[in-house]
This record gives structure tokens, C-alpha cells and sequence, in this order.
């Protein structure tokens, strides 16, 4: 029979292509599942987006510089102070401390969200206003500012293509302010399954019809260019707002520098302290409120507001024990980042995940605020040393990932030069084909395992790879193509030995019907392949005739009550002196006894046929009692079963060919546990070259040896078999 052709290559480039326009919508984070590179390869046809994927590419390179580069900065900012008079040394000496504690969040990347309480100056009208000033204070609480809006999630996965599409249009054209990201990538990875269940089910009624599956051509799909323009507009919609945000944070740059200027006027300012303190209150909300600002610019901005904050404190005089207890509250609070910054080191086991939310406790550890100046250093450098030790193993995650990949471009190097070797040669018959088919189908599984190589080689290798499959199938295509007439001419050969044997399957002529039908079956088996749509049920028809008249001829033996009485009772009792067989305590002498006991049984010959299964069982259940209870290995007891069971088998004509046909079985299952075993020392040389390989390779040797068992296992069967045909 014909074997079943390979998987179209159009699967093989639709998957690799989709997964490289997944990198126009998503983020090219580590954290994204690794796409399935390679399908079988068996179709030029490719349905796969067709976009120019360079758009949005990015290679998630580490940035621990930049976090580095900030952190070794911070401690050493200092902010400016404006001569003072002598005066005023008393004055310093307690501000000192102040001043100086808010130094440590220079590095900020985020708006200041902790309010700051100010010192309380000493002077009568604020000894006067000082319940007023905290009150206030306890009242002022940060403006969080407002999330976007987040849609309700949607089940897409019983969409139709157009419902698909037709919700992609929605979001787009009425949903633009919110984030939509997850939900376009949900609707474009259903859209495509779909799209790809859609064409194997078109695929496999073509074949039910009647096609050949190597003349099955997939049919564009309507709704594909709609999806991709969609897709296409949404790029162009990200691309303007990224746009819009950068103007944004221009202008909010602006306005938090009218905020400083303020901040800077309140200095001057001739009204009441609980007036001055409450204007200022406002200022640091305006400035919370206001946004984010350009990433170069914020550290200078920054660095001007809290100079501007402190210069602010020094001229009101905030109240000592106030300003203490926020500098209290802000060692705390960066203290539990510390602690969680440490955890993340043990307890997350992704280094992506933890460097990105490092990044989060950097922007945190900016809106805090100032300690107190004695400890300010300390709990920096245990901040920043937790970000060292996850900056180093981000920056070691990337370098060790160059390394996998460039042995996965030798792995994948070398299932190229054996692709290309399979292909190499003329092929002339059906066997070599499918046993050469098997062997490029496991080289692409075990592709499929390898992983990316280096970005510069991923492509040129993969099209290498595709370029020998492809070459594969289609001389394979051509070479079935070209036997077409040959499997018709043996329809027609099989469908004469049909007649033949439906012509025999009446005759009463039991011995000479026999040996008709078993040259018959001879003759069967010595025909080549027939086209697949006709082969089931021509080989059902054959064998309707062979069983009718096996089962005739049984039934007709059966029939003879006078001898098949003698017999059931010669068996009965042979039954019975199994049953009271004492085994001696020579294993070889008691096997010859059952192997006796069994000739015996053979030797009777037919009983009436109702009892026929019922004292074959008895007897084949009293041989295996006796092969447990000897001293045998598992597989030798196993293999003297499987004798005993042959056995029964070779009583009958319809018996002899189940034997055949067990034999057929087993030669096939053996072949396939010999190419098994081909691909499973392959594999071993394969991750023989890659890092930490060892568990691997441990385990398919393990296989191997198991593989190796059961194909001698095979053989016993198969010779057992032999003896009982010969006999």
C-alpha cells in the first residue's frame, strides 16, 4: 500500500513567517514563547502574513548600564547650598542633616510621590500656626494618577474569520485610548489556528473524495489581506501615539519646570508660614500630577526640584521631630525595597522577570525621599549591590544565550548535511522511499527541539534545511506520479485474484480449495502497492473470501461427532495429567515434558466444535500454571507461553493464516523499532555537542537498550513462528 505523504510545506513557512510577524505586535522580550520553527515540508504554497516584519523587530539586549550607571551616581549627589552668615552656623548645624538626607534620590526616573514634611521655623508666628501646618499636613495625601481604562476580556475562540476581522476593525476604530495590545495578538493567534484547521480539514475531504494528498492545493482565504491591513494600521496607530507621548512629555518637562519656579517664589513670600506651607502643599501635588517627562532630561530635573525642596524646608524651618519622623518612614520604606530586591535573587527564578521589576523598585526607590544622613549611604549601597548581582546575571543570561545559539547552529548545521545526504541518490521502489521519508521526518522533529541559532544565521540555516526537504518531496512526488500506471496495473492484477477467490470460497474440495487459496494469497503478497482509495476495500474483499471458506471448512470438520467425541475426551483427560504434572528439579527436563504434552494435544486432533475455545482454554491455562510455577525467567516463561499459544493457532486453517498474519505484524513492528533505533543513536551524537546534554543523552540510551529488548523479543516471536509453520 502507498504511504501517506508527508505534511505541505505552505505549514512549514506559514509557521515559521507567522511567528516572525509576531514580532511586529509583540515585544521581542525572552519572556515570549519560542515559536515551532518547522513543519513537514511538502507544498510550495505559502499562506503566511507577508509583511515586512523589520518594522518593530528588536533584540532584547540587556540594559543593565543604564540602571549601573545611575546607581553609581547617587551617592555621590550632593545639592548646592548658598553661603550663610555666621549668624545663621546655629541654624546650620541642625539643618545639616536634612539638607544633606535628600541627596540619595538623584537618580530619579519617576515623578516624587511621597509628600515631604516641613521643619517648623523658629519664630513666634509659626510657634503660633504649628497645629494649623500639621493638620494640614496629615490632610495633604498623594494624587494617584489615573490608570487607563482596560477593556473586559473576550473569549474569541469560537470566532468565525470575518467575526475575527470584523472585531480587530472594532477595537481599532473605537477603543484607540486604551490598551488593546493582548487582545489584537489573542484575535490574530486564532484568526491564523483557524486559518490552518480550516485548510487540513479541506485537505482531508479532498482526500476522502478521492484526491491524492500530494495534488492537494490550499485555497487563499478572503479574510487574510483584511487582517493584515488591520494589523498594518495598528502598527501605524502605535507609531503615532508613541509619537504624541514624546510631545507630552515635552510639554510636562515645561510645566514642571513653571512648578520649580514657583517652588522657588514661595521663598520670597511675605504671607503666613501655614499660607506659605499650603501653597507649597499644592505645588508638590501640581507636580505629581502632571506626567512623565524625556528619560535624558529627568535626573537634571530632578536634581534642580529637590535643591529648590531643601532650600524651601531651610527658609520655612519645618518642625524637627516632623521632619525626622519622614526621614524614619523613608528608611523604612527602602528598606523593604532592599529586602525585596534580595528576594528577588532567590526566589525568582527568571532573570527577566526580575530585572524588569527592578526596575519598578529603582522608580519607587526615587519617590521615597530622604533618610537620615548617618544611614543614607549604608542602606544605598545594599540597594545597590542587590541591583549589581541581578544587572550581572541579566548581563550573563544574554552572553550564555550567544553561546546556546551558536551551538544550535552547529546542531542544526548538521541535520542539514544529513537532510542533504537522504536526498542525495536515486530512489527506484516504494520501501526506500517511505524507510528515507521516516528518517527526514525524525531529522525535522528533532529540529523542531534545537532552538534559535544567532539572528544573522537563523534564516540563511532554516532555508538550507527547507531547500533539502523541499527538494525530497518533490522528487518523491514525481517519482509517484510516474508509478500511477503501475498501481493501476495492480488493481487490476488484485482485483482477478478477487474473482478467483470468490470463485473457491464454495468448493467442498477441502484439500486441493486449500492449497488453492493459500497460492492464491502467495500471490497477493508478491503484488506491489494499489492506489491508496482503492486499497482498503479491495483487501476487505479478499479476505471475505478467504474467511468464508476457512470458516466453511471449520464448521464442515467440526461436524464429525463420532472422532471429535473421542477426541474431547482424549484432551479432558490430558487436561486432567497436566494438572497432576509434578515438576522434577531439572528446568530442561520439565520443559520437554510440557513441550511433550503439547505435541499431544496437537496430536488428537478436532473436537465438536461448540467446545472447541472452552478446552483450549483449559489446556492453555494448565501449561501456564505449570511455566509459573517453574523456575524461569520472566522473558522464557513469557516466550514458552507464547508458544503454547501459537500452538492452538496451528489446529486450524483460519489458525495457520492468524500466524501469518502475526508474523506479518511482528516483521513490521520490528523494522519500525530498527529505524527507532537509527534516529535514537543519531540523537545521541547530536546532543553529544551541546551544553548540559548529559540527562539527555542518559536517557536515550536508556531507550536504546529498551528499544534493543524488545526487538529481540520480536525475533523469538518470529522464530517460534518459524518452527510452528515448518512442523
Amino acid at each position: 500500500m502507498e504511504p501517506k505523504d508527508l505534511k505541505n510545506s505552505e505549514e512549514l513557512k506559514r509557521t515559521e513567517n507567522t511567528d516572525l510577524e509576531n514580532s511586529e505586535v509583540k515585544s521581542t522580550s525572552e519572556e515570549a514563547a519560542k515559536p515551532d520553527e518547522l513543519n513537514t515540508v511538502e507544498d510550495e504554497k505559502s499562506v503566511e502574513p507577508t509583511e515586512d516584519t523589520t518594522a518593530e523587530e528588536s533584540t532584547a539586549e540587556p540594559e543593565t548600564a543604564k540602571v549601573e550607571e545611575t546607581a553609581k551616581e547617587e551617592p555621590k549627589a550632593e545639592v548646592a547650598e548658598e553661603p550663610k552668615s555666621d549668624s545663621e552656623s546655629e541654624i546650620n548645624s541642625k539643618e545639616e542633616n536634612t539638607t544633606d538626607s535628600t541627596e540619595d534620590s538623584n537618580d530619579a526616573a519617576a515623578e516624587q510621590k511621597t509628600e515631604e514634611a516641613p521643619r517648623e521655623p523658629e519664630s513666634k508666628e509659626s510657634e503660633n500656626e504649628q497645629k494649623s501646618t500639621e493638620s494640614t499636613a496629615e490632610k495633604a495625601k498623594p494624587v494617584k494618577e489615573e490608570k487607563p481604562k482596560k477593556r473586559e476580556p473576550v473569549d474569541y475562540s469560537n470566532y468565525s474569520q470575518v467575526e475575527l476581522v470584523n472585531a480587530l476593525r472594532d477595537i481599532l476604530e473605537e477603543e484607540r485610548d486604551i490598551k488593546v495590545r493582548d487582545e489584537i495578538e489573542a484575535i490574530k493567534a486564532i484568526f491564523y489556528k483557524n486559518l490552518n484547521e480550516n485548510i487540513e480539514a479541506d485537505k482531508k475531504k479532498f482526500i476522502a473524495d478521492g484526491g491524492a494528498e500530494e495534488d492537494f492545493k490550499t485555497e487563499d482565504d478572503p479574510y487574510e489581506k483584511d487582517i493584515k491591513d488591520l494589523l498594518k494600521k495598528y502598527r501605524y496607530i502605535r507609531i503615532e501615539h508613541n509619537k504624541k507621548l514624546e510631545s507630552e512629555k515635552e510639554e510636562n518637562l515645561e510645566k514642571k519646570y513653571e512648578v520649580i519656579e514657583k517652588i522657588k517664589g514661595l521663598i520670597n513670600n511675605e504671607e503666613s508660614i501655614n499660607k506659605t506651607f499650603n501653597d507649597f502643599r499644592d505645588l508638590q501635588r501640581e507636580w505629581r500630577e502632571i506626567g512623565l517627562v524625556p528619560q535624558s532630561k529627568m535626573k537634571n530635573l530632578w536634581d534642580t526640584y529637590h535643591f529648590h525642596v531643601e532650600n524651601f524646608y531651610d527658609y520655612i524651618k519645618i518642625n524637627r521631630e516632623l521632619r525626622d519622623l519622614d526621614l524614619k518612614k523613608n528608611l523604612e520604606a527602602k528598606i523593604k525595597l532592599c529586602e525585596s530586591a534580595e528576594e528577588l535573587l532567590v526566589e525568582e527564578p527568571s532573570i527577566l522577570k526580575a530585572f524588569n521589576t527592578l526596575q519598578k523598585y529603582h522608580e519607587q526607590w526615587r519617590e521615597i525621599g530622604p533618610v537620615p544622613r548617618e544611614q543614607k549611604d549604608d542602606i544605598w549601597e545594599r540597594f545597590k549591590a542587590a541591583t549589581t548581582k541581578i544587572n550581572k546575571k541579566h548581563q550573563e543570561f544574554f552572553e550564555n544565550r550567544k553561546v546556546d545559539q551558536k551551538k544550535n547552529l552547529e546542531a542544526k548545521t548538521a541535520l542539514c548535511e544529513k537532510a542533504e545526504e537522504i536526498t542525495q541518490g536515486e530512489i527506484s521502489n516504494h520501501r526506500e522511499w517511505d524507510e528515507r521519508s521516516k528518517q527526514l521526518i525524525e531529522l525535522q522533529k528533532v529540529w523542531r527541539t534545537i532552538g534559535f541559532a544567532p539572528r544573522k544565521d537563523n534564516n540563511k540555516i532554516y532555508e538550507r534545511f527547507r531547500t533539502a526537504c523541499d527538494a525530497f518531496f518533490n522528487a518523491k512526488r514525481a517519482f509517484y506520479a510516474k508509478n500511477k500506471e503501475e498501481q493501476q496495473n495492480n488493481l487490476q492484477l488484485k482485483t482477478d485474484l478477487c474473482v478467483q477467490a470468490e470463485s473457491l470460497k464454495d468448493s467442498d474440495d477441502w484439500k486441493k480449495t486449500t492449497q488453492d487459496f493459500i497460492n492464491i494469497q502467495k500471490k497477493w503478497k508478491e503484488i506491489g502497492p494499489v492506489p491508496r482509495k482503492h486499497s482498503d476495500a479491495l483487501w476487505k474483499r479478499f479476505r471475505a473470501a478467504c474467511d468464508f471458506f476457512f470458516d466453511k471448512k471449520s464448521e464442515h470438520f467440526s461436524d464429525v461427532d463420532t472422532e471429535q467425541d473421542d477426541n474431547l475426551k482424549l484432551k479432558e483427560d490430558l487436561i486432567k495429567e497436566v494438572e497432576n504434572f509434578k515438576p522434577v528439579e531439572k528446568v530442561d527436563k520439565n520443559l520437554e515434558s510440557l513441550k511433550a504434552f503439547q505435541r499431544r494435544w496437537t496430536e488428537i486432533g478436532h473436537v465438536p466444535f461448540k467446545k472447541k475455545d472452552e478446552i483450549k482454554v483449559q489446556f492453555r491455562d494448565a501449561i501456564n500454571k505449570l511455566f509459573d510455577d517453574l523456575n524461569l525467567d520472566d522473558e522464557r516463561r513469557n516466550l514458552l507461553k507464547f508458544r503454547n499459544k501459537m500452538s492452538s493457532f496451528s489446529e486450524s486453517m483460519r489458525g495457520q493464516n492468524k500466524m501469518r498474519m502475526e508474523r506479518d505484524k511482528y516483521m513490521s513492528k520490528m523494522k519500525q523499532l530498527e529505524n527507532d533505533l537509527v534516529l535514537l543513536d543519531n540523537n545521541v551524537g547530536f546532543f553529544a555537542k551541546s551544553k548540559n546534554a548529559e540527562s539527555l543523552i542518559a536517557d536515550v540510551k536508556k531507550k536504546i537498550e529498551v528499544t534493543k529488548q524488545k526487538i529481540e523479543l520480536l525475533k523469538d516471536k518470529i522464530r517460534v513462528i518459524d518452527e510452528m509453520d515448518n512442523d
